[in-house]
């Protein structure tokens, strides 16, 4: 089955982590980075997330813990990851199950950050290190100055927007503006 590709927007939404250790730990920066609402809940959790400035249950998981809830992540042992998956499925909230494709209804692939540009990579969770090497070979190649790219893109299209210029001419335009950025 083919995924759909999507970028969320979790600013200020509710995103519960089960799961206390390195791996949960390793998902909180990209979570806080977009603004999410972070409740950890585990029986033991590692001291990196306490000082993660996430708020933190040390207890295990209830099913109440999804309340509210827009996204999880199951970073537990396989008997959790699969408990907070039916719960979650039956709630229709989306859950990344770390390293656990079959519990998984969401995957967090490789991702690139620069110049306002993210790009992810995802193999369906069946392997996440090939993601992350293809991460690193696609970020060598972006431009160094891809800052440049961006500010130029957001500049075009307010015009492109106020003259109501249609989507399938945008592209072309962009990149002769592109190319008009080196001499």
């Amino acid at each position: 089955m083919d995924l759909l590709p999507v970028f969320l927007k979790l600013g200020g939404r509710r995103v519960l982590v089960v799961g206390g250790g390195p791996v949960a730990a390793s998902k909180l920066d990209a979570l806080r980075h977009a603004g999410a609402d972070v409740t950890v809940v585990a029986p033991l959790v590692h001291a990196s997330i306490r000082a993660a400035g996430v708020r933190v249950l040390e207890r295990p998981f209830t099913t109440t813990d999804l309340d509210g809830v827009w996204l999880a992540v199951a970073a537990a042992t396989p008997a959790v990851n699969a408990e907070v998956s039916r719960e979650a499925e039956a709630r229709r909230i989306f859950v990344n199950a770390v390293d656990d494709p079959p519990n998984a209804s969401a995957y967090l692939g490789g991702v690139i950050r620069r110049a306002g540009v993210t790009i992810a990579i995802s193999t369906s969770g069946e392997a996440p290190a090939l993601a992350g090497v293809l991460r690193e070979g696609i970020d060598a190649l972006l431009p160094a100055d891809l800052e440049r790219w961006s500010t130029c893109a957001r500049s075009l299209r307010a015009g492109w927007k106020a003259h109501a210029v249609p989507m399938a001419e945008r592209r072309p335009l962009l990149i002769e503006a592109l190319k008009g950025l080196y001499p």
